[in-house]
């Protein structure tokens, strides 16, 4: 698991973007299982939530892993949201406030497919995006430097560190795709008739800012990984090694918070043969 940890400073363009697991998808299968008997404890004891943020480049298989990962999690266990372009209501609150008011509750898994790191991604990629929001010191591109933005990653690092000390347990996982992988799955979704419909002319332009992507992931991922929040870079060009180092990593996680449903009452464990006798002789 630490193996994927960000823990010191990282550069993106010496760290692999494959690795195959033999039998990924046999072995996932049983980790999800226990992922969703964990989620299930949880609940039960109702004092941590569970915070999972998925960034990576356009075709990195966010979807298909929340798909795989958490399909044997009860549907009222696990919340996914998705965060686009922000809304107008969204744009009259600070940038957080979205991302806040979406976040699970104690006892749930919260899935985030992009996150609140599109703030310092997509923004510092795009900055004439920043101006939609508004901001009183911000009065021309001049002011969206490197200051800026480090600013808001010490902010989003003590929004997560606030709601961590409050009990939601974060992880954050980078999926680590090679240019030339993405540009095999765009092919796949344009030769593919049934794969048309997720192909956009957008993923073409933004291809092309890929170096300037890169830069942005690697000072985030180097700036924002804590102990109470860390990243994790996955290899992700063969999605079913993915998706199973995900799920390892989320169950060795919460694997170590040892959830115990609560007991019940001593006043009723008593009374349960009574109990077991009134619902046996009506």
């Amino acid at each position: 698991m630490n193996k994927y940890k960000v823990t010191g400073t990282i550069k993106l363009n010496e760290i692999e973007t494959k690795e195959v697991e033999k039998k990924a998808k046999k072995k996932l299968k049983a980790i999800r299982k226990k992922i969703s008997e964990i989620q299930e404890a949880m609940y039960a004891e109702g004092k941590y939530a569970v915070l999972i943020c998925l960034q990576g480049m356009d075709t990195s298989g966010k979807d298909s892993l929340i798909r795989e990962v958490f399909k044997n999690v009860s549907a009222q266990g696990v919340v996914v949201h998705s965060f686009k372009v922000p809304t107008e209501l969204e744009l009259k609150h600070d940038y957080l406030w979205r991302h806040y008011i979406a976040l699970p509750a104690k006892g749930k898994i919260g899935v985030f497919n992009r996150t609140h790191y599109e703030n310092v991604l997509v923004t510092r990629v795009h900055p004439e995006y920043i101006f939609g929001e508004k901001i009183p010191t911000v009065k021309s591109l001049d002011d969206l430097n490197d200051d800026f933005y480090n600013n808001r990653m010490d902010e989003i690092n003590n929004f997560e560190k606030f709601i961590s000390d409050n009990g939601t347990i974060i992880l954050k996982f980078f999926l680590n795709l090679s240019k030339e992988e993405q540009k095999n799955r765009l092919l796949r979704r344009l030769r593919l008739k049934e794969k048309n419909w997720k192909f956009s002319p957008g993923d073409l332009k933004e291809r092309k800012l890929w170096d300037k992507y890169q830069f942005c992931y690697q000072d985030l991922l180097n700036k924002t990984s804590k102990d109470n929040a860390p990243w994790y870079v996955i290899p992700a060009d063969d999605k079913p090694t993915a998706r199973l180092i995900v799920a390892e990593t989320i169950y060795k996680t919460l694997k170590q918070y040892n959830f115990k449903e609560p007991e019940l009452p001593k006043k009723y464990k008593i009374e349960i043969e009574n109990y077991k006798n009134q619902l046996e002789n009506e």
